[in-house]
């Protein structure tokens, strides 16, 4: 074998090990881009699931008008955010949520109402369950971001025409009266 053929070879394994390497790289960016979109609907789920039952709930007659107010005004304006204004009005849901459950007595008078014990089990549960559905989506695109910085995935334009991952940020820190119960 002639020393041109050796070398020939060793450049085309090489070149072999390089493209199944890039291969593999795309093929994972792919699935994180798939995870970032599976967390984000389920972020999408538990947003939508949280400004319900909190509509459901100020307008079941529960809650003192004032709070009722308040509360579906948060609520509905949660559910009708245009995309970039979301952040900002999940935030103030949250922020209205914990303005109205503040004191645990509150909680209370609400369970006691017809149908309130319900209807505060399930917020308690919406609103422990958003701040996770928050963090996988945070967690995946942090993760896409990360493999997204490396020099590889731009030269190669291995990341194709996806859009680069945002994180949702929101205030989402749920009542403690309400968290209390519910964990």
């Amino acid at each position: 074998m002639s020393a041109s053929l050796v070398w020939t070879l060793c450049v085309l394994v090489a070149l072999v090990m390089v493209g199944l390497y890039l291969s593999w790289t795309a093929g994972r960016l792919d699935r994180l881009h798939s995870r970032i979109d599976a967390a984000r609907a389920a972020l999408d789920a538990q947003l939508l699931r949280r400004a319900s039952v909190a509509q459901e709930l100020a307008t079941s007659g529960v809650l003192d008008p004032a709070a009722s107010i308040v509360l579906y005004e948060a609520a509905h304006a949660a559910r009708q955010a245009e995309e970039e204004q979301r952040e900002v009005a999940e935030s103030e849901l949250s922020q209205a949520l914990r303005a109205v459950f503040e004191e645990p007595q509150q909680v209370e008078e609400v369970r006691e109402a017809p149908g309130g014990d319900a209807a505060a089990t399930e917020l308690g549960e919406a609103v422990r369950r958003v701040p996770m559905a928050r963090r996988f989506h945070n967690d995946a695109v942090g993760a896409a971001r990360r493999l997204r910085e490396h020099r590889k995935v731009r030269w190669f334009r291995l990341a194709g025409h996806a859009p680069f991952p945002m994180a949702f940020e929101m205030d989402d820190e749920p009542p403690a009266a309400l968290a209390e119960r519910a964990a």
